[in-house]
Order: C-alpha cells, then sequence, then structure tokens
C-alpha cells in the first residue's frame, strides 16, 4: 500500500503567513481535499467532516459535513472562516451511502487548523474496515486564500458552474416529454393515495379564499359608521362586517347624512383630464423650506434622497419609515419611475387616480373591481374599493325592493345619488390624505349621477369610467343567481324564486334608463368576461397606469381554472442551509419529484391543455422531470430572488462576513449587494402574473420560496409588508382556484 506522504509543497498551505495577516479586510477561504487511491477505490463510502465549533460545532457523526467528489479520485469541502478565527478541531469519516452501517472514523488524533494551516506533522488519512483487516488511505490537502466578500461568491458562482456542471443545461427552454423516461418509474415510497383529499392540510388564516366571501362586503366602510360595532376595521385597509342584514334599530335618515350633492343638472363637458395648476398639500417633511420633496425608494442599504425644485443637491432624510404618507407607491422599476414622473411632471391631481364602474347589474363589476384593486395593490399601488352598494345597504338596510331602483321615482333617485356622494366623498377624503386610486363601485348607469360624480372628483383627482357591458346572456343568468345567492340584498328572503323574480325586476328598471358612456375618458368591456375574444374600447386614457390597467383588463377573464403554486423538491443547498445556488435535488427531493409527478397526473388527469412552469436553475427544472404529458416551459421571471454577493452562503456566513447588513430591518426592501430585493422581485413577476390571469387552462408553477411569497400574496391580496414572511413550505402544493365567485385555496401536504 502506498504511504500517500502529505509533506509535499501542495499538502500545507503557506497562504496564512504573517504577511497576509496584515492586509486589511477578507475572508480565509478553506479548501480540504482527499485523494484515493485508485485501486482501492470504494464508491459506496462517502468521506465526511466533523468537529468542534466553528467548523460543524458536533462530534456526531449523523451532522458530519459531506464531501463532494471534484474527480473520479478527489472529494473537496470548502467553507469560510474570520482570519482569526478559533483552532478547527475536526477529523475525517467514511458513511456507507447505500446501507445503514457505522461510519468508520479515521485513525489517529485530532486534526487541527489555525489561520488556514494544518498543525503538527501532516499526514494521510487512514480508515480501518473490516475489523482491522483492510486499510484505505486518502492523502490530504489543504488550501487558505484571503478573498473579499464579492471575490467569494464570484468563486462559489464559478464552482457551481464548473465543477458542478448544471445537469439539465442543454434543456430547450419548452419541451414535452410525453412518455416516461426510463428510470423515472415512480416507486414506492413516491407512491399517493388514490384520494388526493388525504393530503389535504388546513390553509392559513390570510389563505386566498375570497370565493368564500360576497366580494362587496370586503370594500371600504363610510367613515360615519368606522366606528360602529357592527363593524371591525381590518389590518390593510377593508372593513370586514362581523354581520350582515337589516339593522335592528332604526336605519339612518337621509337628512342625518349631511352630505352636500353637487347639482347633477349641471353638464360636465371636460375630457375628463382636468387641468390644474394648484399647489398640493405638503406633508411634515415636503414642508421643510417651503419645498416639495419627491421620494424615491432605493432600497434598505441606501438613504432615501429628498431633492427640491429649486435645489441642486439631494439631502438625506434619516427618518425613512416615517409616519407620514409617501406619494410613491411602494414599489420598484418601472412603476416608481412612472410615479415620479407623475409627481415632477403632472398636474396636482394626477397624483390620484379615481376609477368609476358603470355597467347594469350582474355584469361583473364588483369582481372587476376586486381584481383590479388586488393588482394595482401587489404592484404597489396604495388602492381601495369603495362599493355604493355598501353603503346603502349601511344607511338604508337590506329590504329595498325592486321598486326603490325604479326611474320615475324621485325619492329613490334622490336617497341613492345621496349615498352615491357620501362614498365619493369618502374616497376624495381618502386620497387627500395619501391614497393613490380609488375604485368607485356603482351602476352610475345615468349621465346625470356621472356628471355629479366628475364635478366632485375637479381639481382633486384624475378621474376615468369603466363600463362592462355584457350581451351572453348565459353569463347573466349565471351571475344573477350568483347575486342571488351571496347578495346581503336577499340574505333574509327564504324564497329563491321570490328573490330572483325581484332581482328581474330591478334589472328591468335599470335596463330602461342605463345610459351607456360617452363622455370623458373610458374604457369599454364588451363581452370580455368569457375569455373568448369581446372586445374593448378605450377614449382619452392616457399615463402608465391607466396604460397597465388597459393591459391588465384585456388578458382577464372568468373562465374557472386552477392554478398549482410549489417550491421545487428539497435541494443539496437547503440541506447545507445555504441561499441561492444552483445546486441539484437531494434524496428526499428526487421523492417529491416522484410524488408530485403522481399528484399532476391523478389531479390533472383530464385537463390535457395544462402546462408546467419552472425557473431556469435546475431544482426546479428536475423536479418536473419526472412529470410528462404536458408541456414544459421554463421562466427567467420565476428564477430565485437574486442574493447577489451572498449567493451560496449560508446566513450564518452572511452574519460573519457583512456584520454591516441587516436585512431585518426591512426585508421587503432590502436589497442583497449586488442582487434584488422583494420588490424589485415583484416588478419582474408582473408578466407572469398577466399570463397567469390570460391562461384559460391548468399552471403548474414549480419555483422558489421568495418568488412563489410574491405571487401567493397576489392570489389571496395579502399586503406587501407580508410578503416576505408568507410561509412556503417544501414538498407542499397551494393550489389556487380562479372563478366567477373569487378565489379558493386549498393546500396538498404530500411529504
Amino acid at each position: 500500500m502506498g504511504t500517500g506522504s502529505s509533506k509535499n509543497p501542495d499538502c500545507s498551505s503557506s497562504h496564512g503567513s504573517d504577511d497576509r495577516e496584515d492586509q486589511g479586510g477578507g475572508q480565509l477561504y478553506v479548501s480540504l481535499k482527499m485523494e484515493e487511491n485508485s485501486y482501492l477505490l470504494k464508491s459506496e463510502l462517502i468521506p465526511h467532516v466533523y468537529g468542534s465549533v466553528p467548523l460543524v460545532g458536533s462530534w456526531d457523526p449523523s451532522k458530519a459535513l459531506a464531501m463532494e467528489r471534484e474527480s473520479s479520485s478527489m472529494w473537496e469541502l470548502s467553507f469560510v472562516v474570520p482570519p482569526n478565527h478559533e483552532t478547527l478541531d475536526f477529523k475525517f469519516l467514511l458513511k456507507p451511502k447505500y446501507s445503514n452501517s457505522p461510519c468508520v472514523v479515521e485513525e489517529g488524533p485530532n486534526r487541527l487548523l489555525t489561520g488556514g494551516t494544518l498543525q503538527g506533522d501532516a499526514r494521510s488519512a487512514v480508515f480501518r474496515l473490516s475489523g482491522g483487516e483492510v486499510l484505505l488511505e486518502y492523502r490530504v490537502f489543504i488550501k487558505a486564500d484571503r478573498v473579499s466578500p464579492f471575490d467569494l461568491a464570484a468563486s462559489w458562482r464559478a464552482y457551481q458552474e464548473n465543477l458542478q456542471p448544471s445537469t439539465v443545461r442543454g434543456i430547450p427552454d419548452v419541451s414535452m416529454n410525453s412518455v416516461p423516461e426510463s428510470g423515472t418509474e415512480n416507486c414506492s415510497s413516491a407512491s399517493l393515495e388514490l384520494d388526493l383529499e388525504h393530503y389535504v392540510v388546513p390553509a392559513p388564516t390570510t389563505s386566498a379564499n375570497s370565493g368564500l366571501l360576497y366580494a362587496a362586503n370586503m370594500t371600504e366602510t363610510p367613515r360615519s359608521l368606522s366606528h360602529a360595532n357592527a363593524f371591525s376595521k381590518a389590518a390593510g385597509g377593508a372593513s370586514h362586517p362581523v354581520s350582515i342584514g337589516v339593522p335592528t334599530e332604526r336605519p339612518a335618515t337621509i337628512k342625518e347624512m349631511e352630505v352636500i350633492v353637487p347639482d347633477p343638472t349641471i353638464v360636465y363637458s371636460s375630457s375628463g383630464i382636468v387641468e390644474s395648476k394648484s399647489v398640493g398639500t405638503l406633508s411634515s417633511l415636503q414642508k421643510q423650506d417651503g419645498q416639495r420633496g419627491l421620494f424615491v425608494d432605493r432600497g434598505v442599504g441606501s438613504p432615501r434622497l429628498v431633492k427640491s425644485p429649486s435645489l441642486t443637491t439631494f439631502t438625506v432624510d434619516q427618518n425613512v419609515h416615517s409616519e407620514a404618507k409617501d406619494p410613491i407607491p411602494a414599489a420598484a422599476g418601472a412603476v416608481a419611475a412612472a410615479a415620479v414622473a407623475d409627481q415632477m411632471l403632472g398636474p396636482k391631481e394626477d397624483r390620484h387616480l379615481a376609477i368609476v364602474l358603470v355597467g347594469l347589474p350582474a355584469r361583473g363589476k364588483t369582481f372587476t373591481a376586486a381584481k383590479l384593486t388586488r393588482y394595482l395593490r401587489w404592484l404597489g399601488h396604495d388602492t381601495k374599493h369603495f362599493n355604493v352598494g355598501k353603503y346603502r345597504r349601511l344607511k338604508l338596510g337590506t329590504n329595498q325592493s325592486a321598486d326603490f331602483f325604479r326611474g320615475d321615482n324621485p325619492e329613490g333617485i334622490e336617497a341613492r345619488n345621496e349615498v352615491a356622494a357620501l362614498a365619493m366623498e369618502d374616497m376624495i377624503a381618502w386620497m387627500q390624505e395619501g391614497g393613490q386610486v380609488g375604485i368607485f363601485d356603482a351602476t352610475n348607469s345615468s349621465r346625470k349621477r356621472r356628471n355629479m360624480l366628475m364635478r366632485m372628483a375637479e381639481g382633486k383627482c384624475k378621474i376615468f369610467f369603466l363600463e362592462t357591458i355584457c350581451n351572453d346572456r348565459q353569463i347573466i343568468e349565471r351571475n344573477i343567481r350568483l347575486k342571488i345567492q351571496q347578495s346581503p340584498d336577499y340574505a333574509e328572503e327564504p324564497d329563491f324564486e321570490a328573490g330572483y323574480r325581484d332581482f328581474r325586476s330591478r334589472l328591468d328598471n335599470y335596463e330602461k334608463v342605463y345610459e351607456t358612456v360617452e363622455e370623458g375618458s373610458y374604457i369599454k368591456m364588451i363581452d370580455m368576461v368569457s375569455g373568448h375574444g369581446g372586445q374593448i374600447q378605450v377614449n382619452n386614457i392616457s399615463g402608465y397606469l391607466p396604460g397597465r390597467i388597459v393591459f391588465f383588463l384585456v388578458n382577464t377573464h372568468l373562465t374557472p381554472r386552477p392554478i398549482l403554486l410549489t417550491r421545487h423538491g428539497e435541494s443539496r443547498d437547503n440541506v447545507r442551509g445555504r441561499i441561492g445556488g444552483d445546486s441539484v435535488l437531494s434524496d428526499t427531493g428526487e421523492v417529491y419529484a416522484k410524488k408530485l409527478a403522481n399528484f399532476v397526473e391523478k389531479r390533472l388527469k383530464n385537463e390535457r391543455a395544462a402546462s408546467i412552469w419552472t425557473s431556469t436553475l435546475q431544482r426546479t427544472i428536475l423536479t418536473a422531470n419526472p412529470i410528462v404529458g404536458f408541456p414544459k416551459i421554463q421562466w427567467r421571471a420565476l428564477d430565485e430572488i437574486n442574493a447577489g454577493v451572498c449567493d451560496g452562503m449560508t446566513y450564518e456566513e452572511i452574519k460573519k462576513n457583512m456584520p454591516d447588513e441587516s436585512r431585518k430591518k426591512d426585508k421587503l426592501r432590502y436589497r442583497y449587494p449586488r442582487g434584488e430585493s422583494y420588490l424589485d422581485v415583484i416588478q419582474r413577476l408582473e408578466p407572469v402574473i398577466i399570463e397567469l390571469e390570460r391562461q384559460r387552462a391548468p399552471v403548474v408553477v414549480i419555483s422558489h420560496q421568495a418568488v412563489l411569497r410574491a405571487l401567493y400574496a397576489y392570489f389571496a391580496d395579502r399586503p406587501l409588508k407580508e410578503i416576505p414572511h408568507i410561509e412556503v413550505p417544501l414538498h407542499t402544493i397551494i393550489e389556487i382556484q380562479m372563478g366567477v365567485s373569487g378565489v379558493q385555496e386549498k393546500r396538498y401536504k404530500l411529504m
């Protein structure tokens, strides 16, 4: 047996010498290597390293760090320590790959590593097998280099790309494997129960089950009732009723509302975009020196910059978390750029946008408004949904018959106009306090009503109308029946048919006096809800945000279909606790990939038009590999959040190597050095959201934790500040069911 001496120059390192200790900054990148004798190669034995703090922190063999094969005979393990680290006390051991046989620890005393140099006589690692009859000997090499955090990240990426070539490189972005590949048969450990309900787990309390609630109930509550006992203000904006029905006490009369209604007979002939040169209300910070400041969120780590129009230099605002509302949306990229442009170049009222819904009952106005509210909030715009029907029920009760809505009932017209004015006043008041987009949800079926609203908005906000027109009698009939089942107007009506006849009469009353929109700025959606054609008309619409709204509306529809969200199977980097990277799946992750394939086959067996979306990183592509019969599409936008120079590090390494980086202060806005923030991820995911809305068939999205947090927040309508903390566990499928009644969620835990 060869001695394999390690006393040659390659075996010990001089990189920890005094002349390198004098250099400022940097960390020690230590590489441990073991070389097998080729004729004693034992591929079923995997070398590991275990030892004391800070290398492993335990002499428990079950917690030993696995070395990775660098070549046919060389094994390697690398790690990072400070130059002045305490002595590392460790040993090598061999673990069987396929059995539960005991580990084999190397002979001799513990090894000591100080300053990147192995102490004592360098020696080979000798292992005694089979009761001492067989000896295995490995040559040991150590190399330590001082590197900066930036060089460290670059070397890690080079290691991932060069020493561990991607196993999926070369696979086309769009592929279809119609038959199972050899070796991908589902083993018993990856089989599933016949009934998928066996794997259902409870969804969180903040789940996306809006489909179980009447959409109008989730809108804003009148300010005059904001302190009423019947309602509780939910975090994030909308008030959620505790109980809906006929008030037990006498409802407030119209006189008690003290609402001043503009004269609706005065025709408003403006184009809908109001010109104003008035000076805007200044926040506490903006009032300094009498100047109007512009705030641009550049991510945590860079202070907020405040620039006065009359000055040529920027000042630093250290109070990043001021209570005053920021007129710039909580966003990055194009959304922030457009908002800054509107602040600098547009009139004051352009900073606030009122979207006024128009349309007959049962045409999907409230559904469209709720969907648009969710989209704009997700992009970072402070948006609220004001439903006049909710205002009417709270002020006048729910027992209004169809006669109340007749066009020749002056008392009913006056009451409805005053309630609409109350909702409009609340929306404008909220905008004056810093709100950005208000969605005014009502029939607004006459020009007089719309003229009244435009006069109220004059000089205060930009306004355009969004009219929904549907000529499909089948869709209208479906919507009417949903209305009878869900609307509080008919909660006290036990006879469904009686409620149906009353609503039909109400609809007839509206149709007799309905006037389509021809004034001001407007968007008309004509037969768009089915997702099969239709048309959209746009008049006098300009600006970044109205343009994004048009693009969103063009791609939305009501076709029911499931969207399945899941993280990739457990990867080797997950096991190591490293963020980012592009590692392959662990053994557990490979089992999940097979279980997921079984699940998709059972859940989507009748949905042959479904598709599988993955990121371009190999752990998601490998997770999708066992799924057959569906097209697979790789999206760069679905890649994990870019950790920049921290890519490939553990959180402990980041804490030690970059102590000044604190992500906990504002995890939403924190941007990794040379990397991304959650707000950046949201911006690159917008095309994914648009395409998910446009798809009419099921989609399985296999992606990463940060990306799925952002996607889930869109469907669940969660506030932006909650996104970094949403729980998206491994080996769990989140099924989002989209349809006419909203969004419903179900979760499956496969492992």
